[in-house]
């Protein structure tokens, strides 16, 4: 089978799954997007207790729903949060902490975004990546929707400022055995659930 047609055979499982079960909230249907989802907000709170968000102080994020916590949540405790325009449109979204100061739950939706963010192609080296998915497997190996926005942001970043520790942040329904992957496919390194956190392993790792 075509690696393509695999990949989307499985998007359309997972979409499929989180709707029939109630598990994918606003914006509905979740078909063709990264799909938002009961307890991001666990998950994100999950995501604030590892050390590598303590440690952090630029926290770089996809524009996804389910993300939106966590964009509020970098800016709550004092992180400057670098966030990619839908589709890369218009560049890149950074947004400092004090001049959001009590409108952080505003400033993290796209709209706040805008309107607070300084637009740039240039911006500060993000020490934690935080991404959505469709489907992820415990080797790190992500889907997302298929418009390829998600694998140019984290190969940009890559390129332009070396090895950086990428989290998803998903529902445990999107973790699975196997993600069918492409050489140009960007990995995650550490997966969050409302219950529980996955550091991946090595496909060598026994």
């Amino acid at each position: 089978m075509d690696i393509r047609v695999e990949k989307q055979k499985l998007r359309e499982k997972i979409w499929r799954e989180m709707q029939e079960k109630g598990i994918a909230r606003f914006p509905l249907p979740c078909w063709g997007r990264i799909p938002n989802f009961q307890g991001a907000e666990k998950a994100a709170e999950n995501l604030r207790k590892l050390e590598e968000w303590r440690k952090a102080k630029v926290i770089f994020s996809s524009p996804d729903s389910p993300q939106r916590k966590v964009r509020e949540n970098a800016l709550k405790d004092g992180k400057i949060l670098v966030m990619a325009s839908p589709r890369l449109k218009k560049g890149f979204l950074v947004i400092k902490p004090k001049k959001v100061k009590g409108k952080e739950a505003y400033a993290s939706t796209i709209r706040g975004a805008f309107q607070f963010a300084e637009q740039t192609e240039n911006f500060p080296k993000p020490d934690l990546v935080v991404t959505g998915s469709v489907a992820i497997d415990v080797y790190g190996h992500r889907l997302g929707k298929g418009g390829g926005y998600g694998d140019r942001e984290l190969s940009l970043i890559r390129a332009k400022f070396g090895a950086v520790p990428v989290a998803t942040t998903v529902h445990d329904i999107q973790v699975v055995d196997y993600v069918p992957s492409e050489r140009h496919d960007q990995k995650v390194d550490i997966i969050i659930t409302p219950t529980r956190t996955i550091r991946v392993k090595s496909l060598n790792s026994k």
